[in-house]
């Protein structure tokens, strides 16, 4: 079984930073214009100008043990390695950056693996996200004479599992804070409009996985979606403008969580947690907390534990 998330540079500096925004950057889902219109854009001046800026933001919240993202998905790996016997090999892999697809893909390969569940740590799909995930992987299979079976964790936005246990979480948190709450905050990363236009159920997944989330809590839940980037009209409502009109409306003790992040990276801890508080309390906000994602806790991992086995049934006799 292989995991993989969205990727990381491998170094909060600004050489690293654009080596991996080069890449990810470049990725037609991502950016979905034409090379000839975008590259000349891309190289004369994102990546002239971003890396610094986004290195400085990734020194923010590095870690002892590397990249948020990257240390809480290999905990993760490492969490589910034992429960599914001793026929089950788990690891993980980054879409952009390191450890590569490609090379976990052929450790696998070399180590015998001869059935593959890729398991995109996306709850809610996205054609940027779950889908250039597979499209990586099929591209390296197609490379190889002798192929390994394969499956994909198909998207869990609306699993009971994966409801309950967000319930649990943001519970849980909710209760470690000195304050209630006026307002829970539940922000999505954004996409393009056009990416709905175009037929891509994200938004729909995000509004489905929030209204269930809701009506679990038994209270209202304000949608809101992050990172936006360059001039194209993108999902709204912005989670930064939100956050800044809040105060002016009475709200001024807010709670914000990310669930369709399921680790916590670069855009939960710097984004809401550092810079959305700045900007909530500058709005006149009194109390702002971020709540984590579900990460490696053991919820979290009983979760996918409880998705993984159920996508691996038929397969792993060792369960």
């Amino acid at each position: 079984m292989l995991l993989t998330n969205l990727g990381t540079p491998d170094g909060p500096d600004a050489k690293s930073v654009k080596r991996y925004l080069k890449e990810f950057l470049s990725d037609r889902r991502v950016v979905e214009l034409p090379p000839i219109a975008w590259q000349p854009i891309l190289r004369g001046i994102i990546l002239n100008t971003r890396p610094k800026k986004s290195a400085h933001a990734y020194g923010l919240v590095w870690r002892e043990d590397g990249s948020p993202l990257a240390a809480i998905t290999r905990l993760q790996a490492q969490g589910l390695q034992d429960v599914f016997g001793p026929n089950v090999l788990v690891d993980w892999a980054m879409r952009y950056g390191n450890p590569s697809i490609g090379a976990r893909l052929q450790a696998m390969k070399t180590a015998g693996c001869e059935r593959i569940l890729v398991a995109p740590l996306y709850p809610q799909y996205c054609a940027a996200t779950t889908a250039t995930a597979n499209d990586k992987v099929f591209a390296v299979l197609a490379k190889m004479r002798w192929q390994p079976a394969l499956r994909t964790l198909p998207p869990y936005h609306d699993d009971a599992g994966y409801i309950a246990t967000l319930k649990s979480s943001v519970e849980a948190s909710l209760a470690a804070l000195d304050f209630v709450p006026d307002t829970i905050v539940a922000s999505f990363h954004g996409m393009p409009q056009r990416t709905l236009e175009l037929g891509d159920p994200y938004h729909c997944h995000c509004q489905k996985t929030a209204r269930l989330l809701s009506e679990a809590l038994g209270r209202e839940i304000v949608i809101a979606f992050q990172s936006r980037f360059g001039r194209a009209k993108w999902l709204t409502p912005a989670t930064d403008t939100t956050l800044e009109a809040l105060p002016g409306k009475g709200v001024k003790k807010v709670a914000i969580f990310a669930p369709g992040f399921s680790t916590d990276c670069l855009e939960t801890l710097e984004e809401l947690s550092i810079r959305g508080r700045e900007s909530f309390m500058a709005a006149g906000g009194s109390h702002f907390a971020y709540l984590p994602c579900l990460n490696d806790s053991a919820i979290g991992i009983e979760m996918l534990q409880g998705l993984i086995a159920r996508e691996l049934e038929g397969w792993n006799t060792g369960v």
